[in-house]
């Protein structure tokens, strides 16, 4: 038994994600092309969907040879782990909240445990695919799934984040 019904169904659903995805950044683009934090965000919201797609997507183009999938969920898998390292998707600086205190906000601390989450998934994703079989196979099956719903999470809190871009301070151009 293997998996092509679930792979022949997650992977156009993540890629309708994505569209959508593509389509709430349109609406905030111009509050968001400014922000370079907020920018980086929406990539890693991105490859939460397109990346489970395309493993899946993957999955499906030969079904009898695991040796196939096992490769490219491995270099899928890696090459998502150090993207969503490098995109770095919740850099914000501690502030002070209504109390006082110093810290990240709820939200920025849910996100960026999201986005450790995510990289955490894809190192598995990765591993299993070394070890293969169809345990490996299924187990993989439900770390994407779990991806894609943190990928909505971070699009949820992105989505709803009211506050105003940071303003970075540019040095003063003095002529001397």
């Amino acid at each position: 038994m293997n998996l092509s019904a679930f792979y022949g169904a997650f992977s156009p659903a993540c890629f309708a994600l994505l569209g959508l995805w593509l389509v709430a950044v349109q609406v905030r683009l111009r509050e968001w092309e400014g922000d370079k934090e907020r920018r980086r965000r929406s990539y890693g919201v991105a490859l939460h969907f397109a990346l489970p797609g395309l493993m899946s997507m993957l999955a499906l183009i030969d079904l009898q040879t695991s040796l196939f999938w096992r490769i490219s969920f491995v270099a899928v898998a890696l090459s998502g782990a150090v993207v969503m390292a490098s995109v770095r998707g919740y850099p914000v600086a501690p502030g002070r909240d209504h109390a006082g205190m110093r810290g990240l906000p709820a939200v920025d601390r849910l996100g960026l445990a999201a986005y450790a989450a995510a990289i955490v998934l894809y190192v598995l994703i990765g591993v299993l695919a070394v070890v293969g079989g169809l345990t490996a196979l299924r187990t993989e099956a439900v770390l994407q799934t779990l991806l894609v719903f943190l990928g909505f999470n971070v699009a949820w809190l992105l989505l709803l984040d009211d506050r105003k871009p940071v303003q970075h301070a540019r040095p003063s151009a003095r002529a001397e």
